[in-house]
């Protein structure tokens, strides 16, 4: 079975730091490109980060870039985001989302995805 499940997500100051997990089992992380998107209360799902399965570069929308690391550890079947300077704006429910994919484009559309986790809620208040 395919899984995706995420983990650690919570409450946080602005400024604060929080690492989300994403492990995955059924599949080989080594041949999936995988994404975080992210839904915040009253807005549409929205990409935020992207890893590529070929050869494990990244992408980051821009209001997250320079703040957030996207990385992978195929042999744990681990998939991390790594979130800092926390804005109250990054408050959303937080998805890892993977698609066989081991091509050149960043995938940066819900559509482009076909495996999703349960959600992780991250919350940036003071």
């Amino acid at each position: 079975q395919l899984q995706l499940v995420e983990s650690g997500g919570g409450l946080v100051q602005p400024g604060g730091s929080l690492r989300l997990s994403c492990v995955v089992s059924g599949f080989n992380l080594a041949y999936y490109t995988i994404g975080w998107f992210r839904r915040a209360p009253g807005k549409e799902r929205e990409g935020v980060s992207c890893l590529r399965a070929r050869d494990g570069s990244t992408y980051y929308q821009d209001s997250v870039k320079g703040r957030f690391t996207i990385s992978r550890d195929v042999a744990a079947n681990t998939v991390y985001l790594q979130m800092n300077g926390l804005k109250p704006d990054d408050t959303a429910v937080y998805y890892c989302a993977a698609t066989q994919f081991l091509g050149l484009d960043f995938l940066i559309n819900s559509s482009d995805y076909d495996l999703w986790g349960q959600g992780t809620q991250v919350t940036v208040s003071a």
